[in-house]
């Protein structure tokens, strides 16, 4: 597939066909193109927990969500999620080595937080594989008072930093959730700025 197809094709997915299973090497592609996003310093802090089997998934959405609302009925059905962790711990020490030279682990010297750019980078390197492997994706958030939840059921060290959550599998039509209404995509000129901020 053209890449220029595959970025015309992305958008988030919702509702997947429950009883047809993720391909191992599509799952196994997907997370690949995560893994080869830019990473500053090449610290490669980015990690992955893969959960394929309705067991785990089950208890992936018991701890994370009270009620089954709208949005989660579509959601639930994905036959694989892949938890989007980082760690910050690794930059700082990473930039303390001798070839980076911040001896001090300061994070204020960050112009921005890069474990977590790094993860958004993977994510949406995730998300562009999984177009290009003909399967639908979604990134939402694991709400914040329930990631020391989701650590405990699955082992996630604390020094691991949820950014998110990519369900994959094969798109099927979303549930009805009354009248929703879609956001029309911004002009470009609302959003590139040549020169000067105008």
């Amino acid at each position: 597939m053209e890449f220029r197809e595959v970025l015309r094709r992305r958008h988030m997915i919702r509702s997947y066909q429950e009883n047809r299973p993720v391909p191992t090497d599509a799952v196994e592609a997907i997370l690949r193109a995560a893994l080869r996003a830019p990473s500053a310093g090449f610290t490669q802090g980015v990690s992955l927990l893969v959960l394929g089997p309705a067991a785990e998934r089950e208890t992936f959405w018991q701890v994370v969500a009270d009620t089954d609302t709208t949005w989660l009925q579509g959601m639930r059905t994905a036959p694989v999620l892949v938890l989007v962790w980082t760690s910050e711990e690794a930059y700082l020490d990473r930039y303390a080595e001798p070839d980076k030279g911040w001896t001090d682990r300061d994070p204020t010297r960050w112009s921005a937080p890069y474990w977590f750019v790094d993860a958004g980078m993977a994510s949406m390197a995730a998300l562009l594989s999984a177009v290009d492997e003909h399967l639908g994706a979604c990134f939402f958030g694991i709400p914040a008072d329930r990631i020391a939840a989701v650590r405990e059921a699955f082992g996630v060290p604390t020094s691991q930093l949820s950014v998110g959550v990519i369900s994959l599998g094969y798109s099927a039509p979303a549930p009805a959730m009354g009248s929703p209404t879609r956001r029309p995509r911004k002009r470009a000129s609302e959003s590139i700025h040549r020169g000067t901020w105008s």
